[in-house]
């Protein structure tokens, strides 16, 4: 299965940028439990969202109520709709499949067996 995550580019706060990730090479992609990941430099991958077969949801605390994921089965693609941006949200942003044996919700790295490539997200103040 491979992974591809667009949509990252420079903003300033308070923009909102919307993210993609195109799933292809797989089965069943509305079976696929997905998440959103984030990194920079020098720091441990950080879990955003994640988003279950059904559409259940689940946020860390740092973004909820700001950041949206979302899934379209028909184009094999989850987003991540992030409003009210910061500074601190500057980072790459990764897109990852959970691991069928995991349990829900799935926010350590650990639980992924497939990422994509990270698409990069600027925000300046």
């Amino acid at each position: 299965v491979q992974l591809q995550a667009s949509g990252g580019g420079s903003v300033r706060a308070g923009d909102s940028l919307r993210l993609s990730c195109l799933v292809s090479g797989g089965f069943f992609f509305s079976t696929m439990r997905m998440g959103w990941f984030r990194q920079v430099p020098g720091k441990e991958r950080e879990f955003l969202a994640a988003i279950g077969w059904s559409g259940r949801t689940y946020y860390s605390d740092s973004v909820k109520g700001r950041f949206t994921v979302s899934r379209d089965n028909a184009k094999n693609t989850i987003y991540l709709q992030m409003d009210r941006l910061e500074p601190d949200d500057s980072a790459v942003y990764y897109c990852a499949r959970v691991h069928t044996s995991q349990y829900w919700p799935p926010t350590v790295a650990g639980a992924y067996n497939a990422w994509g490539q990270g698409t990069l997200v600027t925000v300046s103040s």
